[in-house]
């Protein structure tokens, strides 16, 4: 079951691969004589889109997963239910920054370079 599991997950990301790359194509498809700066723009869009969901994604499974592993320790020891509750608002808030590092980067890319 697991190793089904993972084949599935396999497929997914490479899925997810090869419709970013087939999104990215438009991009190299701009005619020769329009100059480099109209060029860049589509790439940093292009760029800024997979970097936000990149993070956005990366984020969402971290917390999925932080939030289930909280919800299983705080169902085996409940007085420890306090402890736990902390920790995991703690890592909720490293991860979230994480993402809005990301978004600032995301920033960067598109209005300064």
């Amino acid at each position: 079951m697991k190793k089904l599991f993972r084949t599935k997950k396999v497929w997914v990301l490479a899925l997810m691969v090869l419709l970013s790359f087939a999104m990215a194509a438009t991009a190299f498809a701009a005619d020769g004589e329009a100059p480099q700066e109209e060029n860049t723009i589509g790439l940093k869009a292009i760029a800024a889109g997979i970097a936000v969901g990149v993070a956005a994604a990366g984020g969402a499974v971290g917390m999925g997963l932080a939030t289930a592993k909280s919800a299983e320790s705080i169902a085996r020891q409940p007085e420890a239910e306090g402890k736990v509750r902390t920790t995991l608002m703690l890592g909720l808030v490293f991860i979230e920054t994480a993402i809005i590092y990301a978004l600032l980067v995301v920033i960067l890319i598109i209005f300064v370079l």
